[in-house]
């Protein structure tokens, strides 16, 4: 006797599919136009993208926008209002917290990342996009990554700018061991001891630091980082990265304390050091 079964023999792909890093920094009233995606993205993420009926993202907005310029470059395979665009779960700190509707356990959001690959299980392939750069890098898209390797899905990272990995290149400090630490903390005292802490971390393992802050508080940071930081310390920051007026700067904290920076509060900036 031959068992029959509703399931798809042929499960389709995960695709992670890098987005620009220039969200919130251009299109809008009194900033600068978008750049043309091509000379951030490889044509081959552009074509791929544009083949995608079905989409998870952390924001159906922005990845509306998204869509819409790579539609401008290569033609999409079904109009923008048919795509299929589901929100990923996201927590917050402190805990998981799906749809900001409070905590839930994990297995609650384990479900719903599961079900956001579905389309994958019955044979569609699905992009994965983040707000910015490569998504499951500093982006709760990993956990959407995690489940579909253990639901046997073929997952498929495309080629795309990490605002962590071109500030590192840029910075000339070590590549060979380094650590993406987030965020720090907000409180100035908490802030001052963990940035002592990575600075011992640093100094014992030959390890670059790297943080990174939510735009409004880069000068906060970035003044906390030169008050705290051995006078001999290089520290890079790079700000804007893939936007005409980026930049990428290195020097030591005690040069840097004779020439005080003023970074942008509508633009990311990455932050790096290494102990010396």
């Amino acid at each position: 006797m031959t068992l029959h079964s509703n399931t798809p023999t042929t499960k389709g792909r995960l695709f992670l599919v890098p987005n620009t890093l220039d969200l919130g920094c251009v299109g809008g009233e009194g900033q600068q136009p978008a750049p043309d995606l091509r000379d951030v993205l490889p044509m081959g993420a552009l074509n791929t993208a544009a083949g995608l009926k079905h989409w998870i993202c952390e924001n159906a907005k922005t990845t509306r926008a998204f869509l819409k310029r790579v539609g401008e470059i290569t033609p999409l395979c079904a109009p923008l209002q048919e795509l299929d665009l589901q929100v990923l779960p996201r927590p917050n700190k402190g805990g998981p917290n799906i749809g900001g509707k409070g905590k839930v356990n994990q297995s609650e959001e384990l479900a719903a990342i599961q079900a956001l690959l579905a389309p994958a299980l019955q044979g569609h392939d699905v992009g994965l996009i983040s707000e910015a750069g490569l998504p499951g890098v500093a982006d709760p898209g990993a956990a959407v990554v995690l489940a579909a390797h253990r639901a046997g899905l073929t997952v498929v990272s495309l080629s795309g700018p990490s605002s962590l990995v071109l500030a590192l290149a840029a910075s000339g400090l070590y590549g060979q061991s380094f650590a993406f630490v987030g965020y720090l903390p907000t409180d100035p005292a908490a802030r001052t001891q963990r940035i002592k802490e990575l600075d011992q971390q640093s100094r014992r393992a030959h390890q670059t630091q790297i943080v990174i802050e939510t735009p409004y508080r880069n000068q906060t940071l970035w003044d906390a980082l030169i008050a705290t930081l051995p006078a001999d310390t290089p520290l890079s920051v790079s700000c804007g990265l893939t936007l005409p007026n980026g930049f990428s700067r290195t020097d030591t904290v005690a040069r840097w304390r004779k020439q005080p920076l003023t970074l942008p509060s509508d633009i990311p900036a990455v932050f790096s050091w290494l102990a010396v």
